[in-house]
């Protein structure tokens, strides 16, 4: 389950700027992200016919069964084990409900599609080593559950976005971007040295090893919003602000706790549900401590080191814990109070060297 998770949301192309005689930039080469609204058009499609009181004909429900979203969305539910049958799908289609919703769902696909997914991958590359891809469609989605995710990124990867009117394009730049940087980090993180090192290491280390890489939620956080000057809810509403100032504020104590996790693992002292159990829940409802920790010692090694030795670090998490202490060490010279990871953790990860 660790490995799925931690392993692990009309059509826009990416425009050309260059000369057809000239060679790909390493940008042009590296992101290749675009729009596919196929499933949301057939829905609305629907609903306008439904809106005229014009019948809808079988043609109308094989275009949208046939959708390249639908499809993969259809596949993405069955593979979690939730029903998901065409019969339910018509039944949402022509309720009262989504009817009187057309019209904002309508404008919403249009507002959202303006918007240049290139810009998303852009900024989640900036924060990304050399030699990451970023390479995903983009399915902006009218469906029954409110929830958006990313899919089969190994091999094709997808992110669905709920249709939602009261997102705006900019924060749904803000998500792609965030999810962008999830698929691209897949691609180039842990390098081969370190995942041969990590395997090498005692199973219970082995796990903690795996665990960090969940950190990636707060290293998305930072590349999302696109530099540590901006507010990493700064397109958010005021209230998920001032949640996340709270959390954040957390972090001496999420550290512990995430801590006290890492060893528990390490010592062999949570079987595989206990371990399943605690790990997930620092992901939290919306941000939990794999989010906040991760975007403060993201920020606090960026600050102090620059943001290349983060890029490079985050690659392998046990490095990060690492440059993140160094960097706490550092600013406590300057009177910040601050807390540190164990050399019991970091020794036994491999972090440390005799």
């Amino acid at each position: 389950m660790r490995s799925i998770v931690l392993g692990i949301l009309c059509t826009f192309l990416l425009p050309s700027f260059v000369e057809a005689t000239s060679p790909p930039s390493k940008e042009a080469s590296a992101l290749d992200v675009h729009f596919v609204t196929d499933e949301a058009e057939a829905v609305l499609a629907i609903l306008g016919k439904r809106a005229k009181s014009e019948a809808v004909t079988i043609e109308d429900w094989r275009r949208l069964f046939t959708t390249e979203g639908y499809v993969r969305l259809a596949q993405r539910e069955t593979s979690m084990k939730r029903p998901f049958t065409e019969g339910d799908f018509k039944a949402f289609v022509l309720s009262d409900d989504l009817l009187k919703r057309s019209g904002a769902l309508a404008e919403t696909l249009a507002a959202w599609t303006r918007s240049a997914p290139e810009a998303a991958g852009r900024r989640a590359l900036a924060y990304l080593p050399v030699g990451a891809r970023i390479h995903a469609k983009v399915y902006p989605v009218i469906k029954p559950r409110e929830n958006s995710f990313v899919f089969d990124v190994k091999s094709d990867p997808a992110i669905f976005l709920y249709l939602d009117p009261k997102v705006t394009p900019a924060q749904l730049e803000n998500t792609v971007a965030h999810e962008l940087h999830h698929i691209g980090y897949g691609t180039v993180c842990p390098p081969p040295a370190a995942a041969a090192e990590i395997e090498r290491l005692p199973p219970g280390a082995r796990s903690a090893a795996q665990w960090m890489r969940a950190f990636g939620e707060g290293f998305a956080m930072l590349a999302a919003a696109g530099s540590l000057e901006i507010h990493p809810h700064a397109t958010s509403p005021a209230a998920d602000r001032e949640r996340w100032d709270r959390d954040v504020a957390h972090f001496p104590s999420d550290l512990r706790e995430v801590e006290r996790f890492f060893l528990d693992l390490i010592a062999g002292r949570l079987d595989e549900e206990a371990e399943n159990k605690r790990g997930f829940s620092f992901y939290g409802e919306t941000q939990g401590p794999w989010c906040t920790v991760g975007w403060k010692m993201a920020a606090t090694v960026e600050e102090t080191w620059g943001r290349e030795r983060f890029i490079t670090d985050a690659c392998d998490p046990r490095k990060l814990l690492t440059s993140y202490n160094e960097a706490a060490r550092k600013r406590a010279g300057k009177g910040e109070t601050t807390v540190l990871w164990s050399g019991e953790l970091l020794w036994s990860v491999g972090a440390l060297r005799p």
